[in-house]
């Protein structure tokens, strides 16, 4: 598997990932570094890559337009710096088995009592999943879940959004977002609905295991998964707008949840 990183943040977060796993190890996979000139930024992020044994090569700017080529617009923006991830498949913290996730919780449940999941009901902007990540990395989110089909899954832009976020938070990638649920509601997750018509956020005190549902960009959150939700919460606003971007409200309630449940 070839994977491209482009964003100084998001490469950054990708070395220390690479650093903390010890990947220098695995011979099966490979980092390399391509740069066109050296700022004061890319030649930090050089140096670390020596300390890391990782390859870096100074090419012109047409061939890193070229190694990105492939990607998006938004990802495309390399600003003189690309990193090519060769052979990670299996190091990601990503496609995480749910029900695999929820018995080591529940062996180390003495440990830790609290936990936060997050469902992404079919969000459609990867740039929007990649600043959830964000989020979820700052305020200790165990795992982030998303359906195979209707989600935004673009591991180079949410890479990207994300600032290196993707690289840390496990995400399980789930056929049924309905049936997650169940599963999370039997291992004792109190299941919390975003929605603007639901119950003012400051209202609510939290459960200790929270699972937080975020809805599409356009139709929120769909009728089965809301019939399994044992509460809709809503934020107070006083805009003009109908709603906050699904990203900016996915951050003030792992805010306000993190803060409840501590």
């Amino acid at each position: 598997m070839k994977k491209t990183i482009t964003g100084f943040h998001a490469i950054e977060e990708r070395l220390r990932f690479y650093k903390s796993k010890n990947l220098e190890k695995n011979t099966a996979i490979r980092y390399s570094l391509y740069f066109d000139t050296k700022g004061p930024r890319i030649k930090k992020i050089l140096s670390e890559a020596t300390k890391l044994n990782i390859q870096s090569k100074q090419v012109s700017k047409a061939e890193l337009n070229q190694l990105v080529s492939g990607l998006s617009d938004f990802a495309r923006e390399h600003r003189g710096l690309v990193l090519i991830i060769e052979g990670e498949k299996d190091e990601k913290k990503e496609n995480v088995d749910l029900t695999a996730f929820l018995s080591t919780l529940s062996v180390s449940k003495e440990e830790k009592e609290e936990s936060i999941v997050v469902v992404l009901d079919s969000i459609s902007d990867p740039q929007n999943v990649g600043a959830i990540l964000r989020s979820a990395d700052q305020f200790g989110v165990d795992l982030v879940i998303a359906p195979k089909r209707e989600s935004a899954l673009e591991s180079e832009i949410i890479d990207r959004t994300s600032s290196g976020a993707s690289a840390w938070v496990a995400m399980a990638v789930v056929p049924n977002l309905v049936r997650a649920v169940e599963e999370l509601k039997k291992a004792g997750y109190w299941i919390y609905g975003a929605d603007a018509g639901g119950k003012n956020l400051k209202e609510i005190a939290f459960e200790k295991k929270v699972c937080l549902i975020m809805g599409s960009e356009g139709k929120g959150i769909s009728r089965l998964l809301k019939e399994n939700c044992d509460e809709i919460v809503s934020i107070p606003t006083e805009g003009k707008l109908d709603s906050l971007n699904v990203s900016v409200a996915a951050g003030i309630l792992l805010y306000e949840i993190k803060s409840s449940i501590l």
